[in-house]
């Protein structure tokens, strides 16, 4: 697995990372498994600066960037294109800065002698063994915002950065500071389009370094990519298509590869192994991931495309489309933050359209949102925390409970009293945000990018592992991000026009056939989520039963998860993300019990 680590305080630390390499220009950084050539740096000693990863400034802009280091300007060090981590050191104020989207987290633990700080929690927790933090998990499953619990991690002893904000070391004080606005200015979405179109063509130049590309052609996202990257150069597309999905994503790759020149087309058939949950009876052959992967469930589609690309195409750079829908459109429960501001009549109209597209009534939609439109994140924090501590609820699919700031899953109904009553002891001390966004869209819209961006990070490290192949998601870049939600959610999620955003950054570029443009369809993966279901229910019962991680630490109990699979095995409606959610952190837990060896001893010390 790729990390990076660091250390401040003195010099007596009697640790290392296992392979680690030192950081250039950095005295106590290392990173482990990555390139030289993504580890890049400026300047020494007290005015240095370091990124990590796929970071598009130059040499000479990362020279000139110590002048920003020096003054402290630290948002300026994260406003180039692509998706890294940023060291920089002034003297004697040490920052570290991830990404908006989580794919470089921060942790950090202090003690007497210092702070080790990470992009893992896990080798952080190895640093003492320090468990992994049952509430915390809790909050994982039973709510999926990555944020909601502020600086806490999945581990006891270790601490979170919030998405947003970074993580800066003085001689007297270690904490977080916000870099980024809880919400953006508004921008109107044709004033925003050249630059949405701007910033993801670099984020997609970026990648087209002399690299192979290989790309998804799938959905509009995937396919603004591949196209993209077509313009730079030959591209091998490839289409995941089986029988079952039942949808229309191979005839328009077909027509898009023999309308746009450089791309090469690969159509991946579906076998009856390309399911959910395949390949779970051996968890050896997954990689270890620093949080619970979604992409564990879905291995054997990924790896099935990547076989496609390596059996035709020199391992390279793979771009995916995940995250377009999250920063390109958004969901209805925006109808809330419209009633919230009194847009009685945009609402309506909303929600007219987004009922014909649901087959429901306007008025329902409008009912699901108004206690949204009435609550904020600290009353929702605690709402959600009285919930906890009464029974739980009957199963019902989400899309049919309430628009809420903090949805509870039906993960959240599996769960021990015990377990739930903590849960609910730590919203009630969530519930005193410090900077909460006045939108619900604002909020969830970071919520769904920072659980989004530590999923792609699993599969990147699936990618890597198995077939030597870097995967990129320009959506996930920090520039493509602040450019798509600087655009309100009721412009993004206009129902009666299918992502308006990429069509106007688009629609006289020539780099997109006009039939893509043209498409309103989208493919779904649940055929295959049921087939799974089915096929592996004895898997699933076995990792969700009496010897589940899960279970022996209360975060879910056996009958309301047998019922569920029940369910699904007999292909009734199934809390498909609630098991999806469980069966991963199941995975995850069981990998910490062979994790690697993360540290060694500094050798230095242990003999002076």
């Amino acid at each position: 697995m790729r990390w990076t680590t660091g250390w401040y305080g003195g010099s007596g630390y009697d640790r290392l990372p296992r392979d680690g390499r030192p950081v250039p220009g950095m005295e106590t950084a290392w990173t482990s498994n990555w390139p030289a050539m993504r580890v890049r740096s400026a300047g020494s000693g007290p005015l240095a600066l370091a990124a990590v990863g796929e970071c598009g400034a130059v040499d000479q802009q990362l020279q000139q960037s110590l002048a920003a280091v020096r003054a402290r300007d630290w948002r300026a060090l994260t406003r180039w294109p692509g998706s890294y981590l940023t060291i920089a050191r002034s003297g004697e104020v040490l920052a570290v800065i991830g990404d908006l989207a989580g794919q470089h987290p921060v942790y950090w633990r202090t003690d007497s002698a210092g702070t080790w700080w990470s992009t893992s929690a896990s080798a952080l927790a190895a640093l003492d063994g320090a468990p992994a933090d049952p509430t915390a998990l809790a909050a994982h499953l039973a709510l999926a915002q990555p944020d909601l619990l502020g600086q806490w991690s999945r581990f006891r002893s270790v601490s979170r950065v919030p998405t947003g904000h970074l993580l800066l070391i003085t001689p007297e004080n270690v904490g977080t500071v916000r870099y980024e606005p809880v919400e953006y200015e508004p921008a109107d979405l044709r004033e925003a389009a050249p630059t949405v179109r701007a910033a993801l063509s670099e984020a997609v130049g970026l990648r087209c370094d002399g690299r192979p590309v290989s790309a998804d052609l799938a959905g509009l996202d995937s396919t603004t990519l591949a196209c993209l990257a077509a313009q730079r150069g030959a591209v091998a597309a490839v289409t995941f298509a089986d029988p079952r999905l039942r949808d229309d994503d191979l005839a328009y790759a077909v027509r898009t590869a023999a309308t746009v020149p450089n791309l090469s087309h690969h159509t991946v058939p579906g076998t009856p192994e390309t399911v959910y949950y395949a390949g779970l009876e051996d968890l050896s052959a997954l990689p270890v991931t620093d949080a619970p992967n979604a992409y564990v469930v879905t291995a054997s589609i990924k790896r099935a495309v990547l076989d496609t690309v390596t059996g035709r195409h020199p391992a390279g750079v793979h771009l995916t489309g995940a995250a377009g829908d999250a920063v390109l459109s958004a969901p209805s429960s925006y109808l809330a933050d419209l009633l919230r501001e009194r847009q009685h009549r945009r609402a309506w109209q909303h929600a007219q359209a987004h009922a014909r597209l649901r087959h429901t009534s306007a008025l329902t939609l409008l009912r699901r949102a108004r206690p949204a439109a009435r609550a904020d994140l600290a009353g929702a924090c605690r709402q959600a925390a009285g919930q906890l501590r009464r029974p739980p609820r009957p199963w019902v699919p989400q899309a049919q409970r309430p628009m809420a700031w903090t949805p509870l899953l039906a993960t959240a109904d599996w769960m021990t009293p015990d377990v739930r009553g903590r849960l609910a002891s730590a919203l009630d001390v969530a519930a005193e945000p410090a900077d909460a966004p006045t939108r619900l869209a604002a909020w969830t819209d970071r919520q769904d990018l920072a659980r989004l961006g530590a999923d792609t990070t699993g599969w990147r490290e699936l990618a890597l592992a198995g077939h030597g192949i870097e995967v990129a998601a320009p959506f996930l870049d920090n520039e493509v991000i602040r450019a798509c939600l600087a655009v309100p959610a009721d412009q993004r999620g206009t129902p009666g026009r299918y992502k308006p955003l990429l069509g106007e950054a688009f629609g006289h570029a020539r780099v997109l056939p006009p039939f893509v443009l043209a498409r309103s369809t989208k493919g779904g993966f649940n055929a295959l989520a049921y087939a799974g279901l089915r096929e592996h229910a004895s898997v699933l019962r076995d990792l969700l039963g009496p010897s589940s991680r899960l279970a022996a630490a209360g975060l879910i109990t056996e009958a309301p998860v047998a019922t569920m699979l029940q369910r699904a095995a007999a292909g009734q409606p199934t809390a498909q993300g609630a098991l999806h959610h469980a069966v991963a952190a199941e995975v995850w837990l069981r990998q910490l019990e062979a994790a690697p060896a993360w540290w060694e001893v500094n050798t230095h010390v242990a003999t002076a």
